[in-house]
């Protein structure tokens, strides 16, 4: 073990058994050398590692402090990974009525997968927008169909270099949103009766487009303290010819982990070995609270097995739907299936985010985003630990937005939300992530809200339903 883990693994034991306190400035980088006797890179490291794991944060001029430690995940302490084969799946019913119950506007949004709407739509980006309709040149198609427009396509391969990630314009591919760029790229891997992997608990378009494409899907489960099950990961594909996974390892959606860097070396050496192809959503990559962004599968990729997938969506707004895919080798592939479906990404949208990324607007826009929605999310943690009643468990990670709470096994979290619809609250029940029949008592919660009356008064009534 290198001695930056044995610092780190140290650190993490004295977070974790209370010796140190959410909150707690940590020795500085200097005075950890001087107490360790270790290099001042060593100590960085360190540092680091505990930072992309979620366990602590560091605040310009000022140094690090512990985070506010998450409950693990509701599994036995002795812990026995089961993978699972799902061969018929049946959940495009469910999610859309599920959706449609909860788009009217009278509906108290807690179960919306979009951040609060106030917080996005920039002004800025809405000026530019106004500025370009004027101007029927920027109405012009031919110039950003597949791949899509050439400028927006550098800036995003500029940001992935930023990253460490050598990438090229011909790499990305712009698509109408991060759902579009998942659904082709998973067109482009499989055909009906392969296998895919999923995590036994993920996003529910995930399961959709599997059940459309008519997949064999095998899952794993969560693992208590990583997130990630490697283990089990590699049980599956030693077990079930695997043709794709398709993973969400940075601000997990619904659970909210971030998978540290050492498990995702990990999953690409085993990809690397077993050449399996990976579909990485990685919709919240940008809402990270401090530091560094976290690393996507992506960097680890040696191989060109990875095909990573975002959008814009979530950090300017649904109206804002322009995703990609970092397609690769399976650009040309990709766009033959766009050209025949959603043929491009609106041309108006595309020419609004050059102009407001090439002008420094877009990170001045996330860094007041990411503030408002780790300061939203704090007070519902708050109140819900105050308020929640016993047998309950809330699950806080450092990013995103949603809390995911785990429920008295006797609740199943679908006969509340059903409930709650009827009292014009929202909530997202686990059935809608994880066809599994034995997780049903779990709820994922949107925080990025304000506290106003309106939300005390929802999240009162959620509170007093699970009482009952």
């Amino acid at each position: 073990m290198y001695k930056s883990e044995q610092l780190a693994n140290s650190i993490k034991q004295l977070i974790e058994n209370g010796s140190l306190k959410a909150n707690e400035k940590l020795p500085s980088l200097r005075d950890q050398v001087n107490r360790s006797g270790l290099s001042l890179m060593t100590v960085l490291n360190a540092y680091q590692e505990l930072e992309s794991q979620g366990l602590i944060y560091s605040v310009e001029k000022s140094g690090y402090f512990v985070a506010e430690l998450f409950s693990p995940l509701s599994l036995s302490s002795t812990h026995n990974p089961t993978v699972s084969l799902n061969a018929k799946i049946e959940i495009n019913s469910l999610v859309f009525n599920y959706l449609k119950s909860i788009q009217p506007s009278e509906i108290v949004p807690l179960g919306s997968a979009f951040p609060n709407h106030e917080l996005l739509n920039p002004p800025k980006l809405i000026q530019i927008m106004g500025q370009l309709t004027r101007n029927k040149k920027n109405f012009e198609q031919n110039i950003n169909l597949p791949p899509g427009n050439f400028e927006l396509r550098k800036l995003i391969a500029q940001r992935y270099g930023m990253q460490g990630i050598p990438t090229q314009p011909d790499d990305i591919v712009i698509t109408s949103g991060c759902l579009d760029a998942l659904n082709l790229s998973l067109q482009a891997l499989t055909k009906a009766g392969d296998y895919i992997l999923l995590q036994e608990t993920i996003f529910y378009g995930a399961w959709q487009i599997a059940e459309r494409l008519g997949l064999k899907v095998v899952t794993i489960p969560e693992h208590p303290q990583e997130g990630f099950d490697i283990e089990a990961f590699e049980q599956a594909i030693q077990t079930y010819p695997i043709k794709v996974c398709w993973f969400m390892l940075n601000c997990h959606n619904p659970i909210g982990f971030t998978v540290s860097e050492k498990i995702k070396f990990q999953i690409a050496k085993l990809l690397h070995e077993h050449q399996i192809y990976l579909i990485e959503d990685d919709v919240y990559e940008e809402l990270f609270y401090r530091g560094t962004k976290p690393l996507s599968m992506k960097y680890f990729d040696q191989q060109n097995l990875v095909l990573h997938c975002s959008s814009f969506s979530k950090t300017l707004g649904s109206t804002f739907r322009i995703g990609w895919v970092y397609a690769g080798k399976f650009s040309e592939h990709i766009q033959h299936l766009q050209l025949m479906s959603t043929i491009s990404a609106n041309t108006l949208m595309q020419n609004a985010l050059v102009e407001f990324i090439s002008n420094h607007h877009y990170e001045k826009h996330l860094r007041v985003l990411r503030r408002n929605l780790e300061k939203n999310k704090r007070i519902f943690f708050e109140y819900f630990k105050k308020n929640l009643p016993t047998g309950c468990e809330i699950h806080n990670y450092a990013g995103g937005y949603f809390l995911w709470l785990t429920l008295p096994s006797h609740i199943s979290s679908m006969t509340l939300y059903e409930h709650l619809i009827q009292q014009n609250i929202g909530v997202a029940p686990s059935q809608l992530f994880n066809v599994q029949q034995a997780q049903k008592n779990h709820l994922r919660i949107n925080c990025s809200f304000s506290w106003t009356i309106e939300i005390e008064m929802a999240v009162k009534q959620l509170i007093a339903n699970i009482s009952d």
